[in-house]
């Protein structure tokens, strides 16, 4: 359906106060054979909704006009209200119109998430296990039961500050009676940030899910989601990265059968799920690169190594078979995803390093000592698996601040519109 239409007279009580009495109304419309229409009254106005095709006619009140009270939604209706019940109303006669059965049972948040997150698998999205999980967590509970139809943008906020102020949800050992969680503390703009991000992405997933059951025609209106806006600045992390001196550290203090993981991390900002599926395979010493064949954005790269990279690869693979894993476990087996925690936790203790370090502040590490050595940001990007440089840019570019400089000198050329100067700057603090 379209979406809010403006007409200049009917927008604002002001504007409808100034209108003379008209017995047939004033009419806009909306969509093909759709209009909505305002009648002037001595204690206010009321919204009419009209349906016209050639083989059609209907028209119905649908309730009075906020000219003295607050609009509601429902009982009292503003020209953005009034237009999204209108368009509930047009749906109901078209269908009843082209031989449709009984209206069918009312359709609630609920059953937009599953159905979103049918259609979502099978377009294959790269995210469906932390989408079912942000979803049972943070959605599902609060607004699973209510209908879409009378979702309103106050309800929808309410919710989404509720969730930036709910604690973060601690990894929780399966079939534990209680989730661990950890207290925001208020006072710390860092940590309000980090639930406020959360916010926000679980936000865009109930927007995704909300605006294809308008698409696939559930509802009438998407006006309420669309008034409900993401928090400012909240999805801009501070980036936290080892120096030279605490890399040696961490690396010598991880024990020996944990630590190739972790050289490798801080030699290619590879994630820990990319290092410990890798095969000897996808090393190739001619060209010191290695193959990660599926990375989260579920597409495949190359990583360029460095002198030192190459060396730790080419050790690790030098006499095995292709398809034997780089990285094994003493036993020989694969490391699983919930290995990594505890061995760096602890080498992070015994070196010292405060607050412990992730392997995805390895990453960080990784590419902040390439911004150092003056690689360009597009260079990165491509090494770490960003889809372009913008998310490169975003985490990394003010650790470089020549880069933008540097960039915009070499890219623009000499316009010749100012004459050479002999003028030299003289050091006056020298």
């Amino acid at each position: 359906m379209a979406r809010t239409v403006r007409n200049q007279k009917l927008d604002s009580r002001s504007a409808r106060t100034k209108l003379p009495f008209n017995k047939s109304g004033y009419w806009t419309s909306v969509a093909k054979g759709c209009a909505i229409g305002y009648r002037k009254g001595p204690k206010g106005g009321t919204w009419s909704a009209k349906y016209v095709r050639p083989d059609l006619r209907r028209e119905t009140a649908l309730g009075p006009a906020d000219d003295v009270l607050d609009a509601d939604g429902r009982t009292v209706l503003d020209f953005a209200g009034a237009q999204a019940m209108a368009r509930e109303w047009f749906a109901e006669i078209v269908r009843q119109a082209d031989g449709g059965g009984p209206a069918p049972g009312p359709y609630s948040v609920r059953d937009a998430l599953s159905d979103y997150l049918l259609d979502y698998e099978r377009r294959g999205g790269k995210s469906l296990k932390d989408t079912k999980s942000r979803i049972e967590a943070f959605i599902m509970s609060k607004l699973g039961g209510d209908l879409l139809v009378k979702l309103t943008a106050k309800r929808l906020r309410d919710w989404h500050a509720e969730v930036a102020k709910a604690p973060a949800r601690l990894r929780t050992r399966e079939g534990a009676a209680k989730r661990k969680v950890r207290e925001t503390d208020g006072v710390d703009p860092e940590a309000v940030r980090r639930r406020r991000a959360t916010a926000n992405r679980t936000l865009h997933i109930l927007k995704a899910a909300l605006n294809h059951a308008f698409r696939e025609g559930k509802v009438a209106s998407d006006e309420a989601w669309r008034r409900v806006v993401p928090f400012r600045e909240a999805d801009a992390p501070k980036i936290r990265y080892l120096e030279p001196a605490e890399v040696k550290r961490l690396v010598n203090a991880t024990d020996l059968e944990f630590r190739p993981l972790v050289q490798a991390a801080l030699l290619t900002g590879c994630r820990y799920g990319e290092l410990i599926a890798m095969r000897a395979g996808d090393f190739d010493a001619s060209s010191g690169t290695v193959s990660v064949r599926v990375s989260k954005s579920g597409k495949s790269r190359h990583v360029a190594l460095t002198v030192e990279g190459s060396d730790l690869f080419l050790g690790r693979t030098l006499g095995k078979p292709g398809d034997a894993l780089i990285f094994p476990r003493p036993d020989g087996g694969a490391w699983g995803k919930s290995h990594q925690h505890r061995r760096l936790r602890a080498a992070c203790k015994n070196g010292g390093i405060t607050p412990p370090a992730s392997f995805h502040i390895l990453r960080h590490s990784y590419a902040t000592s390439l911004l150092r050595a003056g690689v360009p940001l597009p260079v990165i990007a491509a090494n770490l698996g960003h889809a372009d440089s913008r998310m490169t840019e975003r985490h990394y570019a003010h650790l470089a601040p020549n880069y933008v400089a540097n960039t915009i000198r070499a890219a623009v050329p000499s316009l010749g519109i100012v004459e050479p100067t002999n003028v030299v700057t003289i050091n006056t603090l020298g």
